[in-house]
């Protein structure tokens, strides 16, 4: 499994970005795939999956209410919509795919994911 995420940027505080994480192999067979972050100085944190069986979505709450995780089946790539962007979403953004389990706490935790992409940077300025 491959993965490729692109989108990150700058922007300033209330605007958007889309991150994309292009996948290769078997991803979509798999349990899911969830996005994660990483500002400097602190641990990776949970931003937001989904579960292929049903297409269910769990986010975390700084997140709830402004960005959206999907997929489109036909380019193989999993998406993050990041609307009303604030400072502190300032981090770097990576994409994994969880092989798995599907447990609601299994989606939360970094070690249950299995592959991950190279990370995109998001800056948000004030």
């Amino acid at each position: 499994v491959q993965l490729q995420a692109s989108g990150g940027g700058l922007v300033q505080a209330g605007g958007s970005l889309r991150l994309s994480c292009a996948a290769s192999g078997r991803t979509f067979s798999n349990s899911g795939m969830g996005w994660f972050r990483q500002a400097p100085g602190k641990e990776r944190e949970f931003v937001a999956a989904i579960r292929w069986s049903a297409g269910y979505a769990y986010y975390a709450d700084p997140v709830k209410g402004r960005f959206t995780i999907y997929r489109d089946n036909a380019k193989n790539t999993l998406y993050l919509q990041m609307n009303s962007l604030a400072p502190e979403d300032t981090a770097a953004y990576y994409c994994a795919v969880k092989s798995d389990g599907t447990g609601y706490y299994t989606w939360f935790s970094e070690h249950n994911y299995d592959y991950w992409g190279q990370g995109t940077q998001v800056t948000v300025s004030s």
